[in-house]
């Protein structure tokens, strides 16, 4: 039975226990305390996250969405109409073609929506490298628990085959006492 981490590191892996990375030294503490490994990273990540990350996340779920897009077309067709109406009508607009202030808005909204985005895109990223150190530690945990249970089927084959040797060699013998019993008496 595997009772330290130093054993899993020498038995499982063939490796010193103090060559390991943190992730499998982590790993192998779990199996050696019989440990389950698996959590639940969504939570633990949202648990970190600031006020202004959950807003950079916001901004970026609504700034790629239908709805972002739908509105915006909205916004810029009224403003064209109202300014074309207000040129036509009136003889001067707030913001005759070419849409210079529209031009500054956009220009402004994109300065200001694309590092919110790229922010949101680098935590996204993070939670995925975090995702995939888990899933590594499940993966190896598991292999390496699978090699546990392989050597124990070993060890229970190995000794039914050792009972069964023993239960024939004691058959052969009663049968020989048989034989030499009854065979000379026939």
């Amino acid at each position: 039975m595997i009772k330290k981490p130093d054993d899993v590191a020498e038995k499982l892996l063939g490796i010193p226990y103090e060559s390991l990375d943190d992730l499998t030294k982590k790993v192998a503490r779990h199996i050696a305390g019989r440990k389950h490994i698996a959590r639940n990273t969504a939570r633990e990540f949202a648990e970190k996250t600031t006020l202004g990350q959950r807003a950079a996340d916001g901004v970026a779920r609504f700034g790629g969405s239908w709805t972002f897009i739908s509105l915006f077309g909205v916004v810029l067709v009224i403003w064209v109409a109202l300014n074309s109406y207000i040129l036509v009508n009136h003889a001067g607009a707030f913001d005759p073609y070419p849409y210079i202030l529209l031009n500054l808005v956009l220009s402004m909204l994109a300065a200001i929506q694309a590092p919110i985005i790229l922010m949101s895109q680098n935590r996204q990223a993070e939670k995925d490298r975090l995702n995939a150190e888990h899933d590594y530690e499940v993966n190896l945990k598991a292999e390496l628990e699978i090699m546990l249970l392989h050597d124990k089927v070993d060890l229970l084959r190995e000794g039914q085959w050792g009972e069964l040797l023993a239960i024939q060699k004691e058959q052969l013998k009663l049968l020989g006492e048989l034989l030499a019993k009854y065979g000379a008496a026939a």
